[in-house]
């Protein structure tokens, strides 16, 4: 059995280097997204939402690099291109949203694909006995459901 640097099987790691690229690169779609959104939202709720936006994309920014950073701990190399990113994400650019409710439900709608890659990230790293990805998946899934339930609150 070979295994990395951090005593992991690399024949895990190479499972779930892949699907920790994949889920970076849903976060970098989702990422510009938020700053499209930032810049160009407007209306009564031009103030909250303008900062809500900052304040969720500076989230992703963190989370895009703490990704990138794991992907390299298990021995990899992480996703670094325009293209590699759209090739891979199945979130889709938001081109053009002026409507501040569909912004709304454009970011919960992504967050809720970056949970359920998140949730199979999780389940991969436990088949590996890679705690430190479930560490990391477990505070992204928990930080995100609060999101959702609160964005969610904010469409009805």
């Amino acid at each position: 059995m070979k295994t990395n640097d951090i005593g992991l099987e690399v024949k895990d790691s190479i499972v779930l280097v892949e699907k920790l690229n994949r889920l970076l690169a849903n976060y970098q779609v989702y990422y510009q997204n938020l700053r499209n959104f930032h810049w160009n939202v407007s209306g009564p709720n031009f103030f909250e939402l303008h900062a809500k936006f900052e304040e969720l994309y500076n989230e992703a920014n963190a989370s895009i690099d703490e990704l990138a950073e794991r992907i390299l701990t298990l021995g990899a190399r992480p996703y670094s291109s325009y293209q590699e990113y759209i090739e891979t994400a199945s979130i889709k650019e938001a081109k053009k949203v002026t409507e501040p409710v569909k912004m709304v439900e454009i970011v919960r709608d992504n967050i809720t694909t970056l949970l359920e890659l998140e949730r199979n990230v999780l389940e991969a790293a436990g088949d590996s006995s890679d705690e430190g990805t479930a560490s990391l998946m477990s505070d992204y899934i928990t930080a995100k459901e609060k999101v959702v339930w609160m964005l969610s609150a904010y469409l009805r």
